[in-house]
């Protein structure tokens, strides 16, 4: 984090017949990316998840400050805490917290407070975001911007994985406190996100939804 400026280096430029062929190809495969809640246990190499965080560490932040911090988890116990806590929360989110209009909202995508995919998919990746951090005195230093830095790691290390042919989900549970106090995380980090990460189970399905098109989201001036 040097404050120091260095030349720019290993920037790649292409050709704009190349450069659009690329841009469509990374955006064809980008769209057959779907959120699954069925996965195998089939196991998923370590070293593949490093390089998808290689990559989420890649993100722009506030200040460089790089807020984010992972943990990834295939301990089968673990993972049988971080559901059974999930799931005491997500129970009382659908019997009352959520709204009507929230609970109308989720029912075509057929989710209720039952995770099994906690314990079923290889690898759970709790995202933290720092609040807060020290410096090498002790002191508290502000973080700038850590949602939106974090935000923009999380959807990288989601591309990543889904561009090594793995699928995700991204889980919420509210409140997620649970998971600083089960995985010994400092009171300086909050839980942004909890992400899944395996292979679709055999026969899995998603929702039959529609994304929408480019030109009803993006103007041109």
């Amino acid at each position: 984090m040097s404050s120091s400026s260095v030349p720019l280096s290993g920037y790649v430029t292409y050709p704009e017949p190349e450069m659009l062929e690329r841009a469509r190809t990374f955006a064809d495969s980008m769209s057959r990316r779907r959120t699954v809640r069925d996965f195998s246990d089939q196991p998923v190499p370590r070293s593949v998840i490093e390089q998808a965080l290689r990559t989420a560490g890649t993100a722009p932040s506030g200040a460089n400050q790089q807020p984010w911090r992972f943990v990834a988890i295939s301990d089968p116990d673990t993972k049988h805490r971080i559901r059974v806590a999930a799931e005491a929360e997500e129970r009382e989110f659908y019997a009352h917290r959520a709204p009507d209009e929230w609970l109308a909202a989720l029912a075509p995508l057929g989710t209720d407070a039952d995770k099994p995919f906690l314990e079923h998919a290889p690898w759970l990746i709790p995202v933290f975001y720092e609040r807060f951090g020290f410096d090498a005195e002790g002191n508290k230093v502000k973080r700038y911007y850590p949602h939106e830095s974090v935000g923009i790691a999380s959807g990288l290390l989601i591309a990543a994985l889904h561009h090594a042919g793995l699928a995700t989900l991204t889980h919420t549970p509210s409140p997620m406190g649970f998971l600083n106090e089960l995985l010994d995380r400092g009171k300086n980090e909050m839980p942004f996100l909890l992400l899944v990460v395996g292979y679709p189970a055999a026969g899995c399905t998603v929702p039959d939804i529609r994304r929408l098109e480019v030109s009803e989201y993006a103007t041109f001036k």
